[in-house]
């Protein structure tokens, strides 16, 4: 079975581009929707992300909609805490596959590290 996990310097969801999430509104408050776009930076990257380490500058304080965790996720989208896994896995395989490609090293990485 596989089981999700963060895989360190992948960085795909810190590519925030609002036109690649056009529902943003739809799962975030008018506060957190202000927050996020103010995170937005240059080609659609996080402003806290660097890329020569490719991590989050902010991670341990980072914001409610970065994090991947049952409550959130219930919160957010809907997602039932014994569904949280496979959503998980689902959400970060489009991202990467979004950002470097299918056939790209981070989601071999990610894939191999979730045990598929």
């Amino acid at each position: 079975m596989a089981t999700w996990q963060c895989v360190k310097q992948c960085g795909a969801c810190c590519h925030l581009d609002p036109a690649e999430r056009p529902d943003l509104d739809d799962y975030l408050s008018p506060t957190e929707l202000e927050l996020y776009l103010s995170m937005v930076g240059e080609g659609g990257w996080c402003i806290n992300f660097d890329h020569t380490t490719r991590e989050c500058c902010i991670y341990p304080n980072r914001p409610r909609f970065c994090r991947v965790e049952s409550e959130v996720f219930q919160d957010m989208y809907g997602v039932e805490a014994e569904e949280l896994n496979d959503f998980a896995i689902d959400c970060c395989r489009q991202q990467i596959e979004g950002v470097y490609g299918d056939r790209s090293l981070e989601i071999l990485r990610f894939e191999r590290a979730v045990g598929f």
